[in-house]
């Protein structure tokens, strides 16, 4: 198979860079779906142009390309081992090339591989079957969402919904809670794929073994697919919408799997996924290793339309402030929730290394008035040694809810930019030191990586690539104020709200 390697380095290009043709057209039935100049859909327009230009560019749609996981099935005789060696040196070559973003850390130090080579990274299974052919699947699941993922044990009470007992009512109250409780921050619109039975490790497999179905598939178990088909209809009318902005799509595709079970326990595991579902396979010749075709009909045969609505119809619903760097109190005082931000000058990146270090150390830069990035983004040093940005969406913000606060007082910063919304704690502190919390747009990181015109400096490396303390020259950067100085959160309204609609699903279905 002397063009494997080279295969699975072709299938993880693809799978990075552009989304295979069944999630689009879910994307696309979304936008159809979310009412003209909404935050949901101009945020959903925005994934869409991201999308197109993650293909155009052959970069990484989103710049967390999270856990590689590859399920490999081969003919009998075929050699595991050589095939394994293969698929971690495609891994090491595509994080060497930008392609996927050196994600593999050690739990115990916290020093990143820089390869995405590690003990457990990748994850790679293994199974024969009676085919001549070998196919390999692969999954690029982020940690945004992956921190969403839930299990439930049958019985139990949840929140809004009651009494959820071993039956298929029961699990439908698991699947609708597991919908509720992402919110916007595992990148709604999402996917998710359901196990049911199992112990908890397989379970949760299971869950994810769903992720691999085609979006437009039909669950050949009756019961199964009446779940899947209520999930779907009601889900979205929670009112969530993308990002948690609110809004009538907060559920891309439900996938449901079952499996027998100990008679003392019943798991229901839920699997969540982004927009940005990133899976393609492939099916290989068993003697030459070369692509015979790929498992998923590839992005590139629908493209993302452009958002037909008139720009200056949408702006008539918003108000748009621009904001240079470093920003005043006033200024900040001066925004409400729902507000667009326009960011120029210099913005700081950090996530959670940065955020601990600075809770007992000064900053390497003077940060008074600044705006700091939840993102790890994906950067590449050219023969000159000047860095690029390649992909730079937010991550997920609620993570830094222990610091925030305090960064916030100790540094005087104004703006702190991400997804998903932070907590009570971060939003007493935006009220008392005036400052904001901006949403940006989940996943959407190429989008934003055009509005870092020049990387002025890097602090903190030890840290390693994602978690970086990157300088950048901003241009442009669009966001949305969700949490402001005078104490109002769109984030704590959205729950608020799609939880009254939770309870609405409380009497049973299936009986």
């Amino acid at each position: 198979m002397q063009h494997f390697e080279q295969s699975m380095y072709k299938l993880i290009l693809e799978t990075s860079t552009n989304l295979p043709a069944d999630v689009r057209e879910a994307i696309q039935a979304a936008r159809e779906q979310e009412d003209e100049g909404t935050r949901s859909a101009l945020s959903l327009s925005t994934i869409a142009d991201n999308i197109h230009m993650a293909e155009t560019n052959v970069s990484p749609i989103c710049q967390d390309t999270g856990m590689p996981t590859f399920i490999v099935h081969c003919p009998v005789g075929a050699n595991q081992i050589v095939m394994k060696k293969q698929i971690l040196a495609a891994v090491a070559q595509a994080t060497k090339d930008s392609k996927l973003r050196p994600n593999s850390v050690d739990s115990l130090t916290g020093a990143n591989s820089g390869d995405n080579l590690g003990p457990g990274t990748p994850v790679i299974h293994f199974e024969q079957w009676e085919q001549d052919d070998v196919e390999v699947k692969l999954i690029l699941k982020g940690g945004g969402c992956e921190n969403k993922n839930i299990q439930y044990s049958l019985p139990m009470e949840l929140e809004g919904l009651g009494k959820a007992g071993r039956d298929l009512d029961g699990i439908r109250k698991c699947v609708m809670h597991s919908v509720y409780q992402a919110q916007g921050q595992g990148c709604s619109a999402g996917f998710i794929g359901v196990g049911i039975g199992g112990d908890r490790t397989t379970g949760y497999e299971l869950a994810k073994h769903q992720l691999f179905r085609h979006a437009d598939d039909v669950n050949p178990n009756e019961d199964l697919r009446k779940l899947e088909e209520y999930v779907m209809e009601h889900a979205n009318q929670l009112g969530i919408g993308t990002m948690g902005f609110g809004g009538q799509v907060s559920l891309l595709g439900c996938k449901v799997g079952v499996m027998n079970r100990l008679p003392a326990s019943f798991f229901v595991s839920v699997a969540y996924n982004c927009w940005a579902f990133r899976r393609q396979g492939v099916l290989l010749d068993a003697n030459s290793g070369e692509i015979k075709e790929w498992v998923y009909r590839t992005g590139d045969t629908l493209p993302m339309t452009k958002n037909e609505q008139p720009e200056a119809a949408v702006a008539s619903e918003r108000r748009e402030v621009v904001l240079q760097t470093p920003i005043s109190e006033e200024q900040i005082r001066s925004l409400h929730v729902g507000d667009v931000v326009i960011i120029n000058g210099t913005m700081h990146t950090g996530r959670d290394a940065l955020h601990h270090h600075l809770m007992n150390h000064d900053a390497p830069v003077d940060l008074n008035g600044a705006a700091i990035y939840h993102c790890g983004p994906v950067m590449s040093k050219d023969e000159s040694g000047e860095w690029h940005v390649r992909a730079a969406g937010p991550t997920t913000s609620i993570r830094e809810e222990p610091y925030q606060g305090h960064i916030i007082k100790k540094f005087g910063i104004r703006a702190v930019i991400g997804k998903g919304g932070m907590g009570a704690k971060t939003l007493a502190a935006l009220q008392e030191h005036g400052a904001v919390y901006l949403n940006a747009i989940g996943g959407a990181a190429q989008y934003y990586a055009e509005c870092f015109k020049k990387v002025e400096g890097v602090d903190h490396m030890e840290f390693g690539i994602p978690e970086a303390m990157w300088h950048l020259q901003t241009e442009g950067f669009a966001a949305i104020v969700t949490m402001d100085s005078h104490g109002n959160s769109l984030h704590a309204e959205v729950e608020k709200d799609s939880f009254a609609k939770l309870s609405q699903f409380k009497e049973p279905v299936f009986v």
